[in-house]
């Protein structure tokens, strides 16, 4: 209560206009929220933008540690970096928050999420996270939230750009890419390597059968784009992303020798053809392959074990968008999805395809604004999904907007929840049904002088969740969720200052018996301040989580410790284009767990240096 306390007092503080600010790019354009470009200051679905200089100066090195400062996200982690790490949005499920890449699905068909433990960062060039029920936009996994990342493009004259660091637990970090554009051409080609020793992932003194040694991380990134304009109204396009990432895990039903390690690979080839047809028409064709494969390796009690899951999504896009008026749109798509599941798992069914019609509209009519969005789709296996969004907004006093925004949305079952063989007396279930939310918020936005807060209320039911029956043969669609709670978040220049600020509260809890959701605080924040003196940048942040519910090795529920962490950073221009910087991660060495009986990293110290033509 203390520490919520003081985040609130601390928030309400720097939540006060002040007006000798510098201008911030509050107009830039984004595309995640409506599907297509807008200002983000005109977006009704409250979202997040981190560009690359933000990604650059946040010192983190995979997507889950840049996603932790964001109001709305918690990430749980089983270990230090490359380990199994769960995403909670606006407290859902892991597996109901969207993932995207370029706007391509890169997730598992199996366990229904995607693996961002292995996203490094070398090769994001912005990311766009939108709250709340989006599956009117996306589909199936959008009832937390879609996060949407875009690997770097070339732009500006041909330029190279390298990076190397090295830190504690013996973690080096190597990256070089190229890119630019020239006589109509754009392209970009990075290459990334990250290795470290890492801790052990769990704590013998609570999981005795665990291995006490160090689990180690290997990850190689390549991607590249390229981009080939005929003309200002119709260019072509491919991109590449291709990364592996090696972890060596710890099992606790095993022997404390056991070595168990586990290979995942994420690969996503995408064509584009984007055309201006004329002056009101703007069309995108796409087609695309995401791939994800799992290999694990190891043992459980003294037995040697292997599996192997991959899901490959073949996917193709046709998008339109038509200005029908002066600010005002309307995005008509088809799209179709195949997913092929290939595993040593004998699942009764390994395909299966998705055909999907969406429609949209956004409107300005002087200081209102409106959105709604309508999709269907039409699963091979279960059958139709049919989801909408209906969102208002108005601006008054020049500088304040408030939002609100009704939708509902699903998610559908995965190959393991239907398609399991039966094994040890459990099989799945191909009779599910998609679990479905129902979301309601509202928000009140500030945005001049260089500064913008937000705060937003959200109330979402979920129902048909899939969950175990009672002896836990299969899974049935049995339990229902209520997760309410209010999102703040501030960022503001004053002169060679920045500050970031986040805090969210909430309650996510099992709709029949209250109890509160695995793994998710009741209340979080962050606060981050940065200031630029000379050819120096020195910055600090602040982070809190309260407690959490979890479960132990034998079942029994537990509470995992709230949280207070102190991080600092520094950064020296040592001539053009050229900087060191540094980062001191847990300053005080503060042990806390995100996962029961799972370890962090403690304190760690991270030493770059960054070259950029």
């Amino acid at each position: 209560m203390k520490q919520m306390m003081i985040s609130v007092a601390l928030f309400g503080a720097i939540l006060t206009p002040i007006a000798a600010c510098a201008e911030t790019p509050m107009e830039m354009l984004i595309v995640t929220p409506a599907r297509m470009p807008q200002q983000l200051d005109k977006a009704i679905a409250d979202t997040t933008v981190l560009d690359e200089q933000e990604i650059r100066n946040s010192g983190a090195r995979d997507v889950p540690a840049l996603l932790r400062s964001l109001a709305g996200v918690e990430v749980a982690q089983s270990g230090g970096l490359g380990n199994v790490s769960s995403t909670f949005m606006r407290g859902t499920n892991s597996d109901q928050v969207l993932v995207l890449l370029d706007g391509v699905r890169i997730n598992s068909a199996t366990s229904g999420t995607t693996a961002l433990e292995h996203i490094m960062l070398d090769s994001v060039e912005r990311i766009e996270v939108v709250r709340g029920n989006v599956s009117s936009l996306y589909g199936s996994e959008a009832i937390g939230g879609v996060i949407q990342l875009f690997i770097k493009r070339g732009q500006d004259s041909p330029a190279f750009n390298a990076s190397a660091g090295i830190g504690s637990h013996d973690t080096q970090r190597l990256a070089a890419g190229y890119s630019g554009e020239t006589n109509g051409n754009s392209f970009s080609v990075n290459a990334g390597r990250v290795t470290t020793d890492g801790v052990s992932a769990m704590n013998p003194l609570l999981a005795p059968g665990a291995n006490p040694n160090n689990n180690g991380y290997e990850n190689n990134t390549l991607d590249a784009q390229f981009k080939h304009a005929f003309n200002t109204d119709h260019s072509v396009s491919a991109l590449l992303f291709a990364t592996r990432g090696d972890i060596s895990y710890d099992n606790p039903y095993g022997l404390p020798t056991d070595l168990n390690n586990t290979v995942e690979t994420i690969d996503k080839l995408s064509l584009a053809s984007d055309d201006q047809i004329n002056r009101r028409w703007h069309s995108l064709l796409r087609v695309a392959q995401g791939t994800d494969d799992s290999r694990s390796y190891g043992y459980t009690y003294g037995v040697p074990t292997s599996s192997r899951f991959q899901t490959q999504s073949n996917q193709l896009t046709w998008q339109n968008t038509l200005k029908i008026a002066d600010n005002q749109h309307i995005d008509l798509a088809a799209e179709y999805l195949d997913q092929e599941v290939s595993s040593n798992t004998l699942y009764t069914q390994t395909s299966r395809n998705v055909k999907s019609l969406v429609g949209g509209y956004v409107g300005e009519y002087g200081v209102h604004q409106a959105q709604i969005n309508l999709r269907q789709d039409n699963f091979s296996d279960f059958g139709m999904a049919n989801t909408g969004l209906l969102g208002y907004g108005v601006q008054f006093t020049g500088a304040f907007r408030f939002t609100v925004t009704v939708s509902n949305a699903f998610k559908a079952p995965t190959f393991n929840d239907m398609y399991y063989p039966l094994s040890y007396g459990y099989q799945g279930n191909p009779n599910l049904k998609p679990e479905r939310s129902q979301n309601r918020e509202a928000g009140l936005h500030y945005t001049a002088n260089g500064q913008r807060a937000d705060a937003v209320y959200f109330d979402n039911h979920i129902r048909d969740l899939i969950a175990c029956n009672a002896g836990c043969t299969t899974v049935v669609n049995i339990d229902q969720a209520q997760i309410d709670g209010a999102e703040f978040s501030y960022e503001g220049e004053f002169g060679k200052s920045r500050l970031q600020a986040s805090a969210t509260f909430q309650n996510p809890r099992d709709a029949i018996t209250g109890q509160v959701l695995l793994r998710r605080a009741k209340e979080f924040s962050s606060v981050a301040a940065t200031h630029e003196w000379a050819a120096w940048q020195i910055g600090a942040d602040v982070r809190y989580s309260g407690a959490r519910q979890d479960y132990d090795l034998n079942g029994n529920p537990v509470t995992l410790d709230g949280y207070i962490l102190l991080n600092l950073s520094a950064r020296h221009m040592l001539d053009r284009g050229l900087y060191v910087s540094a980062h001191l991660d847990n300053v005080f060495d503060r042990e806390y767990s995100e996962v029961y009986a799972y370890n962090t990293l403690g304190r760690t110290l991270f030493v770059e240096l960054n070259y950029q033509q």
